[in-house]
């Protein structure tokens, strides 16, 4: 179902990976052990310390949530009847499992009301307000993390700066969440053009007295792999001329990563439009910049768009992600991603995902989500074991062997005792780990010995993977 100019809430069967938070470039040797650190405590957080995923949205340009209710949304600006008005476009995604469901019948509902108002200093100019509904067939549904929430809304304003609040509150719990960010709403003159706009589908509008039928994709994510593309829309006003536009993808230091062009067709109004399709194989891992230009005229648009590597990797690179794998595939998996360059490394990684996938028929790879999983987790309980969590003694065996099958410890009175000792019992390796605390202040080390057994049971395990 494609939304027009009510408020829609449409819930995408779509396999887009969730964007939950990830470490980043982990320091670690060929053998598994960490390398040197660096120098302060300071750079070793700036390289390692987990992303976070709200700040990336923000840098975007987009407006994302700090609440219990994790939204995003996007402000994008079309052409109207005249430049004294400005179509605007607000989008917001949440993932399902922000909503509490209930069942009904044969399926489960959840319900959410959003509230959107513009002001201009202390001038109501508008407000909307509308409840929805979003139904899935199974329970498994309610709990998904992706992007497939979504509404959206038309409003018609003049050109000028406006307060936006948006909120969104849950109808079957107390939670909440809204952001209140400032909005310039540009003029936009005769044959200029309007915000490109990420979308999941269009159907181009024939004239600015009406709407684009589309379904926007507010956080503007592109899976990284050899057929995926994510579509945008672009339009000019004031012209029934067909329009030639360059579209060109800009990484770090504006270094061109992709470029193409296309025509925008008139459909028998004062508006032309059309569709660039940019391809994620072709632009790397991260936030890029996608910029639309007119062919004859100094006249630019811009958006940014996000590629990712899949769940728990919203701007890892590469090489990152490759060192991130090293307890999760054995070396002759991991060997293909570490050659592969350029474009190769789409088909790679999508050769990779196939292989290590425990369950084809679902739309993720469920054994690399729960590896990564690990990873946040062993971050969270063993930060205090002097370096970032996973790459620590016991974080490395957390993630390479997860968790023990029986933890042995002495009870003591004095959690600042020196020289306390926690065994980490795994039954199948017939691996006793015994960690020792010499400074009485949580530091957990393995003597060599017992290391190289950590790393030699850590090989078997991989060694038995397909």
């Amino acid at each position: 179902m494609v939304p027009s100019h009510g408020l829609r809430a449409l819930l995408l069967a779509l396999s887009l990976a969730s964007l939950a938070a990830c470490a980043s470039r982990p320091a670690v040797g060929n053998d598994g052990r960490p390398r040197a650190r660096p120098a302060t405590a300071e750079a070793q957080e700036a390289i390692l310390s987990p992303v976070n995923v709200l700040e990336l949205y923000r840098g975007m340009g987009l407006i994302a949530a700090r609440g219990i209710i994790p939204f995003v949304a996007r402000v994008a600006f079309l052409p109207d009847r005249t430049s004294d008005s400005t179509l605007v476009l607000v989008s917001m995604s949440m993932a399902p499992r922000a909503i509490a469901f209930a069942r009904e019948g044969e399926q489960y509902a959840g319900r959410y009301t959003v509230r959107l108002d513009l002001r201009r200093g202390v001038t109501l100019v508008r407000r909307l307000e509308g409840t929805e509904t979003v139904r899935v067939a199974t329970f498994r549904e309610t709990s998904r993390a992706d992007e497939s929430v979504i509404w959206q809304q038309y409003v018609r304003v003049a050109p000028g700066e406006y307060s936006l609040n948006l909120g969104v509150r849950d109808e079957g719990s107390p939670r909440a969440a809204a952001e209140e960010v400032t909005v310039t709403v540009p003029r936009l003159a005769t044959r200029t053009l309007g915000t490109p706009v990420p979308v999941y589908e269009v159907v181009a509008r024939s004239s600015p007295d009406s709407l684009p039928r589309l379904l926007a994709r507010p956080r503007a994510t592109v899976l990284f792999g050899g057929d995926s593309v994510v579509p945008v829309y672009v339009e000019i006003g004031g012209t029934r001329e067909a329009t030639r536009v360059r579209a060109e993808v800009v990484g770090e230091g504006d270094a061109v990563l992709w470029r193409d062009s296309t025509v925008l067709l008139g459909r028998g109004g004062d508006l032309v439009s059309g569709t660039v399709l940019v391809p994620g194989a072709d632009i790397g891992v991260g936030v890029v910049t996608l910029r639309v230009m007119q062919a004859d005229r100094p006249d630019t648009a811009a958006t940014r768009l996000l590629v990712t590597l899949g769940e728990d990797l919203p701007v890892a690179g590469f090489d990152e992600l490759v060192r991130y794998l090293r307890f999760f595939a054995p070396e002759y998996r991991l060997e293909p991603l570490t050659k592969s360059t350029g474009a190769e490394r789409a088909v790679a990684w999508n050769a990779f995902l196939k292989a290590t996938d425990p369950n084809p028929s679902t739309s993720e790879n469920e054994a690399l989500r729960e590896y990564f999983a690990r990873i946040r987790l062993a971050n969270q309980r063993f930060r205090d074991d002097g370096q970032i969590g996973w790459l620590s003694e016991r974080g490395m065996a957390f993630v390479g062997l997860g968790d023990p099958d029986n933890i042995i410890e002495p009870v003591t009175q004095d959690m600042m005792q020196r020289n306390r000792q926690q065994v980490w019992v795994y039954t199948r390796w017939r691996l006793q780990l015994v960690f020792f605390d010499q400074t009485g202040l949580g530091r957990w080390r393995l003597s060599p010995s017992a290391s190289s057994e950590l790393q030699a049971a850590i090989r078997r395990r991989l060694a038995e993977l397909p």
